[in-house]
């Protein structure tokens, strides 16, 4: 007899919900000749997007053209959690592992990001149901307390309106057994509708006289003279600059797959709760949330009071990035069993869309850049999360890059070096599968994963046992 969490799979649609939209804009006529531009961007997810309308605002004269292997948002950036933060290093405690020195700006530069994000919402009026409400981490057991209490003192140090919740506390803000505490940071965070924000950066973005092509892939790249010449398959672009804005898709550059994993991130979306299943959530001020357990879970609710439930990560070999295997039913029944247990209220509670998607996850799970051709063709990439907002400021790096301009965030540590080598297959898929495994019983069974999982947190990958 099917489970609970199998039933509620039955008719969910194995696409991204937030895609599944009528609001989703026509595609962009495919590449048919040779062309020559100032500056081309491959890849229309936000990290393209971003630096297109940046490229624009900051010099309207110059020709910018984006070419996209399909449509807009249709990788990570159509698929995210999207709990807006602002962190530009996944997180405070990874930014402080990284780049301990260099905190103060970070912080600094990370907060100005936002209060520029959110301007540019509000003055290109961009429909993206975004929602103010701050961003939750929420203490499962006893260690995630001590987790949210180590969190919270980085907060208080470097000046967010952050707050530690009691468990009683937490339990008034939203409903579930299992958290035991909680860390609310009130300000400059919150919740958006990912695709329609991506869209609304597109539609900015053209009419600032960016050109698009989509459906248009790059197949390969050579210098010539002091321009790069990029390869379609039914026209070449001939471009001063080239922006690599392809994140965990990587194939093309066999030095960005070195460096840069394919690690697939698992999402269910409920239907639309009823107002006795609200009441019953007491999820009133509506904040993104995240847990502290290892093989972390987050959630938030969307406009039309839908559950997001997100977690479960996955990798499949040679960094594939569209398996067969996450558009089936089975990959997803351990997430929906886990979202029943933290909020009991939805217990069968019926599954509309899951899906799954690639993230570019890196030893260092933040930006990086890497150089090519002269470095006439930067490549973006690596924010393994976070990257909504995230994107937004290493795109304006980017382009400082490639102009070769010398703003001061080219000389902080992040934008000069490269995070760690990965090993090749199968080596990688071998120890991916081991760690994923050890990462969903570490908790239940600890024993040999927790050794296994220090250790790869000794690689440079944050990971708590």
């Amino acid at each position: 007899m099917p489970t609970n969490a199998e039933l509620a799979l039955q008719q969910a649609s194995f696409f991204p919900y937030w895609l599944d939209n009528p609001e989703r804009p026509t595609e962009e006529p495919s590449l048919k000749e040779d062309i020559k531009t100032d500056l081309l961007i491959v890849g229309s997810g936000f990290t393209g997007l971003w630096t297109a309308v940046q490229a624009k605002e900051q010099n309207p004269e110059r020709d910018v053209v984006v070419i996209e292997a399909h449509s807009a948002a249709i990788g990570a950036s159509g698929r995210p959690g999207a709990i807006l933060s602002t962190s530009l290093m996944h997180g405070m405690e990874n930014s402080y592992r990284l780049f301990e020195s260099e905190m103060d700006e970070l912080e600094r530069l990370g907060k100005e990001n936002m209060d520029q994000f959110r301007e540019t919402i509000e003055k290109y009026q961009i429909d993206c149901d975004v929602e103010w409400s701050g961003e939750l981490t929420v203490a499962v057991g006893k260690h995630g307390i001590e987790d949210i209490e180590s969190e919270h003192e980085l907060y208080v140090k470097f000046g967010h309106d952050a707050h530690l919740l009691s468990r009683e506390q937490v339990q008034s803000e939203i409903n579930s057994p299992l958290f035991e505490g909680g860390l609310w940071s009130k300000q400059r965070s919150g919740i958006v509708h990912p695709a329609k924000l991506a869209w609304g950066l597109k539609r900015v973005a053209k009419l600032l006289g960016v050109t698009f092509y989509e459906n248009t892939p790059m197949r390969k790249s050579k210098s010539k003279g002091e321009n790069v010449i990029v390869y379609t398959p039914n026209g070449n672009v001939i471009a001063r600059k080239v922006i690599l804005a392809t994140n965990a898709f990587t194939k093309h550059k066999k030095k960005i797959s070195s460096r840069v994993a394919a690690i697939r991130d698992r999402i269910v979306m409920t239907e639309p709760l009823t107002e006795a299943q609200l009441d019953a959530l007491g999820w009133k001020n509506r904040q993104g949330i995240y847990d502290t357990r290892t093989q972390l879970n987050y959630m938030r609710l969307t406009k039309d009071n839908r559950v997001l439930f997100g977690g479960r990560l996955g990798y499949f070999f040679n960094n594939n990035t569209d398996p067969d295997y996450d558009k089936t039913a089975e990959p997803y029944v351990r997430l929906v069993e886990a979202l029943y247990r933290t909020l009991p209220a939805l217990e069968g509670i019926r599954i509309s869309h899951a899906w799954s998607g690639p993230i570019a996850l890196t030893t260092r799970m933040a930006v990086h850049y890497q150089y090519y051709h002269g470095g006439k063709m930067v490549f973006t990439g690596g924010y393994s999360g976070f990257g909504v907002t995230a994107s937004r400021f290493a795109a304006r790096v980017a382009l400082a890059i490639v102009d070769d301009v010398d703003i001061p965030e080219r000389q902080l540590e992040f934008a000069k070096t490269l995070p760690s080598w990965l090993p090749p297959e199968p080596f990688r898929w071998v120890g991916a599968k081991i760690t994923m495994y050890a990462l969903d019983t570490c908790d239940e069974k600890g024993g040999w994963r927790i050794p296994w999982l220090n250790m790869v947190e000794g690689m440079g990958f944050p990971l708590k046992p």
